[in-house]
């Protein structure tokens, strides 16, 4: 078995292999498909199934935690960043470079209970798209029309700007749409989440608009969460600071993803 540990930036990955006990010299890809495709490419090459773990960053981490959960001979593991900063305490890393990150995410998954990242299904992982565009042009609609009522204050601003602005506005609501169509058109496409969409759309004050995102955040998580997951995830789950028989804070809501 190889070991593998890949630090996740916006542009660059850097992959650490570790090859019976032994670290390798790391090496850097554009995080990119063409890129995805050059570590699947370098692990295809070792002797053995590989193990490699990341830690969730955002959206940058999840492209390719897709391409390696699809690769022959790979399995993959996504942790929380909190999990590998402690752990790299634990080993008491004085410095911290992506190199050193990769490394250590290596000798995570050498050494500790390997939890494979289970991808969620393609439907799911379309609806995400639509949901976070239609929250993306939403929020430009907003802005827009903000700018569009500080340009009307003003008696000096050309009637032709006003007309673009105005435009402008309108395709964002024609793009909303469609997109929100499409979104809708998916759902019913597949009974799981057609059963999903409508349990969230019973309770009250949840629409069609609040549905979708809704629906597209949580059927991104795997489906075997516990309840107690569920609130951790969410941030809502109380935190309790005890120490003997002087320290008893008031508990705090954590704020904090267990993932």
């Amino acid at each position: 078995m190889n070991y593998a540990g890949i630090d996740v930036s916006h542009k660059n990955v850097v992959i650490v292999v570790s090859v019976k006990g032994k670290a390798r010299k790391a090496k850097t890809f554009e995080n990119t498909p063409s890129g995805h495709k050059a570590i699947i490419q370098l692990l295809s090459k070792l002797k053995g199934e590989s193990r490699v773990c990341l830690e969730a960053t955002g959206i940058y981490h999840f492209d390719l935690a897709v391409a390696l959960s699809r690769a022959e001979g790979v399995e993959v593991m996504v942790i929380n960043p909190k999990v590998s900063h402690n752990f790299a305490k634990v080993l008491m890393k004085r410095s911290k470079t992506d190199a050193v990150d990769a490394e250590i995410l290596a000798i995570y998954s050498e050494r500790m209970p390997f939890e494979a990242w289970c991808r969620p299904a393609d439907e799911n992982i379309a609806l995400r798209a639509f949901s976070r565009r239609i929250a993306a042009l939403s929020k430009q609609k907003t802005q827009t029309k903000n700018q569009l009522h500080a340009l009307k204050a003003t008696e000096e601003t050309p009637v032709l700007v006003i007309g673009h602005i105005e435009a402008l506005i309108e395709l964002l609501e024609t793009q909303i749409d469609a997109h929100r169509e499409s979104a809708v058109e998916l759902i019913q496409q597949h009974e799981q989440l057609a059963e999903a969409f409508a349990l969230v759309t019973s309770i009250k004050g949840i629409a069609q608009a609040s549905g979708i995102q809704i629906l597209a955040e949580l059927m991104i998580l795997p489906q075997d969460m516990t309840a107690r997951q569920w609130v951790a995830y969410a941030g809502l789950d109380p935190r309790v600071f005890e120490s003997g028989s002087s320290v008893s804070k008031k508990p705090r809501i954590t704020r904090c993803s267990s993932f």
